[in-house]
């Protein structure tokens, strides 16, 4: 059987938030991990959590898009939807450019929020019909002309170099685990991240990055 697709809600109304949560949790393959209000409560469910997608109001305390550019930096397996009354094209546009991978408004039906919860998940973007054309447009076009990225390593978190310097000393994830003091699950959601942000297929790849840049430094 597979597994759950765990999800954390962010949003400064008490009310709608459950009721969102109640919603998602009424159907058998997704469960709800976190509730939080703010950017700050987002950022600390993507950390503490991981949950496979998060949904997002824009208008809280901290920002909803300065939460997803956050949150997208240091856990890109993490598939973000914006959630939110706002129709303005600038805000459509800027969640994109920020890494959400959704944009839903708030009069979504019960039964097509949880449809597109799971299309998201599976690795589909969705954006609200009305809005979408133009805008993908201008977000590709827009993506045509940045700059070269920086180093993957540079994008790692603290946490995700401590798990990567064991992994090129030959640790499994169970010893990661219990040398951090983390769950083995934990482990392997951050491995994930790992592997996203230093555009290799696997830990061995990974392994052996890593081992280079340490005898670079030597």
């Amino acid at each position: 059987m597979a597994s759950s697709i765990q999800v954390a809600v962010v949003d400064d109304h008490p009310l709608f938030r459950e009721g969102v949560a109640n919603t998602l949790s009424g159907s058998r393959d997704i469960d709800v991990v976190g509730q939080g209000s703010t950017a700050e409560d987002a950022i600390r469910l993507a950390r503490d959590l991981l949950p496979d997608v998060l949904l997002v109001d824009i208008s809280m305390e901290g920002g909803g898009i300065n939460a997803v550019r956050a949150i997208t930096e240091s856990y890109p397996v993490i598939k973000i939807i914006m959630l939110t009354v706002s129709e303005s094209e600038e805000d459509v546009l800027s969640s994109l450019k920020a890494g959400a991978r959704g944009y839903i408004l708030k009069g979504v039906s019960a039964r097509e929020l949880v449809k597109i919860v799971r299309a998201v998940h599976a690795g589909e973007a969705y954006v609200t019909p009305a809005l979408a054309a133009s805008l993908l447009v201008d977000l590709r076009e827009d993506r045509q002309s940045l700059g070269p990225s920086p180093s993957p390593l540079e994008e790692l978190t603290g946490r995700e170099h401590q798990i990567l310097e064991l992994l090129a000393k030959g640790s499994s994830n169970k010893e990661i685990a219990r040398e951090l003091g983390l769950s083995e699950k934990t482990v392997k959601h951050y491995m994930t991240n790992i592997l996203q942000k230093l555009q290799v297929r696997n830990r061995v790849e990974a392994a052996l990055l890593a081992q280079k840049v340490e005898r670079g430094r030597k």
